[in-house]
């Protein structure tokens, strides 16, 4: 037998299919296109997309933020000619690490080589001193693909915020079917283990809430609604809707909920208007507009406490409910010009009240975005004056109210504005 032929250890860069496509597209790339700005943040924001890690968005980072603005303009070379040793230097990573994270990024199409015989960076200039090729760190697959990596940015980032918002639903959800369990003690046995045992299943389904997906969350959310309005409907009135119902009244004395708002603390608030409506101190100075509003709601006489159920529906101008609502300033709002601006900040004054996602869609269910808009603001500043300790609730109360014409918005609206008024006067 003959001697073995050792095998020799190949020479030079790893050579794939995909490397050589990426070599390729490098070239068709439209400078001035994309700025180097655009192309630091998407480096930066890689990692939620899954493509690369922490490590590895630093370290292109610090690629894009070497090359120059203007290289990324029309005419531009975007090749960078540091080192290995310079780049483990500024990342605070060794050299072999940085070897192989820009091996990492050349697999994932983020970076491409231009490599000379001993694999030395180097720019070739023109006899004006301009860069015009290279050897070394090519970042015009990054231009290509911006496009393409921005979308698969954008696209994981709605997927989490969609997965963050179904996990909230589905525990806000969960817990108000605990609080409607434990509050409705007229169930049978036979029915509260039905519950109890449904509660069970889509715990096994649904597993650890947070890595679940949104699909699962969302269906889960909707079983645990429909129990809660089935517990309800097993449950007498006496136990568990009137029970909600008082919540908002001066004798309601429970530990979860005290606000005492009518102006007739010796009579039973049962029987009276809700802190909803409740709004009507002074209306001397609060113009015509106001004025009529007050008398239709009186029905052109004196005050009865059996009042019918419907209530006249008043159109309330945009210029009363900034009128009303100076808490909008105090909060850094701008002031809306027009009903669409409103409904608009609708998300950030529930923020600001604590009002969850949930009420605030009930409230646009039951009343219309624009009539939702001007409760939460109602609401923000009766919270703001400290009159309610509980703005979820109280928007709820108005919700409830709303689909039986029970709910004046117009009698709130025009007492806050002719309390303001009042106070600058005084």
């Amino acid at each position: 037998m003959g001697e073995p032929v050792p095998l020799k250890r190949p020479i030079g860069r790893r050579v794939t299919p995909q490397r050589t496509e990426y070599r390729r597209l490098s070239e068709s790339a439209e400078m001035g296109s994309v700025t180097r700005g655009q192309l630091a943040v998407l480096a930066h924001n890689l990692p939620c997309a899954g493509l690369i890690n922490a490590s590895e968005s630093h370290l292109l980072v610090t690629l894009v933020n070497t090359a120059s603005p203007e290289a990324f303009d029309k005419g531009g070379r975007p090749i960078i000619f540091k080192s290995n040793q310079q780049l483990a230097f500024e990342i605070n990573r060794s050299v072999g690490r940085v070897s192989r994270m820009l091996s990492n990024l050349f697999d994932a199409g983020l970076v491409t080589m231009q490599d000379s015989g001993n694999y030395k960076r180097f720019p070739h200039r023109n006899a004006d001193g301009l860069i015009v090729d290279g050897c070394g760190i090519d970042m015009r697959i990054l231009i290509v693909r911006y496009r393409e990596l921005d979308g698969l940015v954008r696209r994981a980032k709605a997927e989490k915020a969609a997965a963050t918002a179904a996990l909230r639903r589905y525990r806000g959800a969960l817990r108000n079917l605990r609080y409607a369990l434990a509050t409705a003690t007229s169930l049978s046995e036979r029915a509260r283990s039905g519950f109890e045992a449904r509660l069970e299943r889509v715990f096994a389904v649904v597993g650890i809430a947070a890595k679940a997906s949104s699909g699962v969350l969302r269906r889960a959310t909707a079983l645990f609604e429909w129990l809660i309005e089935r517990a309800l409907r097993l449950c007498p009135r006496s136990e568990s809707v009137l029970e909600t119902e008082n919540s908002a009244c001066a004798n309601a004395e429970n530990d979860m909920h005290k606000q005492t708002t009518s102006p007739d603390q010796i009579v039973d608030s049962s029987e009276n208007w809700r802190s909803a409506d409740a709004e009507q101190l002074s209306l001397l100075e609060a113009g015509s507009a106001s004025q009529w509003a007050y008398e239709t709601s009186l029905g052109r006489g004196s005050y009865q406490v059996n009042q019918p159920k419907r209530l006249p529906h008043v159109v309330v101008a945009l210029k009363d409910v900034l009128r009303a609502i100076p808490a909008l300033n105090t909060y850094g709002f701008a002031l809306p010009r027009t009903w669409a601006d409103l409904v608009r900040i609708m998300p950030q004054m529930c923020r600001v009240t604590g009002i969850s996602d949930d009420a605030r869609r009930r409230a646009i269910d039951q009343m219309g975005e624009q009539q939702a808009a001007v409760a939460i603001a109602v609401t923000l500043q009766k919270f703001d004056r400290q009159e309610v300790t509980s703005p979820g609730g109280y928007l709820r109360a108005m919700t409830e109210r709303a689909p039986a014409g029970e709910l004046n918005l117009a009698r709130s609206v025009f007492g806050l504005a002719a309390r303001n008024l009042m106070k600058t006067v005084n």
